[in-house]
């Protein structure tokens, strides 16, 4: 029978923790990338590779783990809608800290926008989602991501395979940037629109729907899943609050290391 709800979230004492850690791994690269980040863009370190191929894949490995782990804990969670309206209050606070001291790094639409957004969209198309077969959705949404990755670009297609161009005229205005289409002169050092992203997140959240139901017959794989990673798991529960406060504790480091190295110059 087709099923036509999704899975009921766990109970605490069955929480899966190796997903905890998973996401301390992502934090603990996210933090090394933007430590980099601030050396090289704002404090002037030279850093080739970092703007190349190696950069690129360390970033989208950040920004993959992280929004396919979000996706496939939805399923874990129990207040969808609260979690998504705390994580856009963040992003929101986030955008408007970087707009006031940092205008020139200012983030709009970035990574906390897509991941606060998207549990909301996936609460309130909950019941066409939970209509759709688990495996159908996880190859749907893998492929509408394959097609999307460069909408922000202009095109159709992923990275370098470029499958069709879209209409300029898609991106004449201002206000449709949240949605992948950003409009003439839009920047953001962060940028995370819908589309491609949230097809993305719906891979890890089909995934959840795929593996939830299998869980009880397999022993081995939910002492797997159920793997204490102790610091790393500790790290992974507090994701959003080491996200908010790690850019300024790592700015005010390597100030107060560029000038101590400059007054001792």
């Amino acid at each position: 029978m087709q099923q036509t709800s999704l899975p009921a979230p766990q109970s605490p004492s069955a929480r899966l923790h190796l997903l905890d850690g998973l996401r301390g791994i992502c934090l603990l690269s996210m933090l090394g990338y933007h430590a980099m980040y601030d050396l090289v863009v704002l404090f002037g370190m030279p850093c080739s590779w970092y703007f190349d191929t190696p950069g690129h894949l360390w970033q989208q490995s950040i920004c993959w783990g992280f929004i396919l782990l979000s996706g496939f804990c939805y399923g874990l969670g129990r207040s969808p809608v609260r979690h998504g309206l705390i994580v856009l209050g963040a992003s929101a606070l986030v955008s408007l800290a970087t707009l006031i001291f940092m205008p020139g790094q200012a983030v709009r639409w970035g990574v906390l926008f897509l991941l606060g957004a998207a549990p909301l969209l996936t609460w309130l198309l909950r019941r066409p989602l939970g209509a759709v077969p688990p495996v159908a959705g996880l190859l749907g949404s893998a492929a509408l991501f394959f097609v999307l990755r460069n909408i922000q670009y202009g095109s159709l297609g992923f990275e370098g395979l470029v499958l069709a161009q879209l209409p300029g005229s898609w991106y004449a205005t201002p206000y449709l940037a949240f949605l992948g289409l950003p409009g003439p002169g839009f920047f953001s050092s962060d940028y995370f629109p819908l589309l491609p992203w949230l097809a993305l997140y719906w891979v890890g959240f089909f995934a959840y729907r795929w593996l939830a139901p299998a869980l009880p017959r397999r022993p081995r794989l939910q002492r797997l899943l159920r793997v204490r990673l102790p610091v790393l798991g500790s790290i992974g529960r507090h994701t959003l609050l080491i996200y908010m406060l790690h850019q300024p504790v790592l700015y005010g480091l390597f100030w107060l290391i560029d000038r101590l190295a400059g007054g001792a110059a």
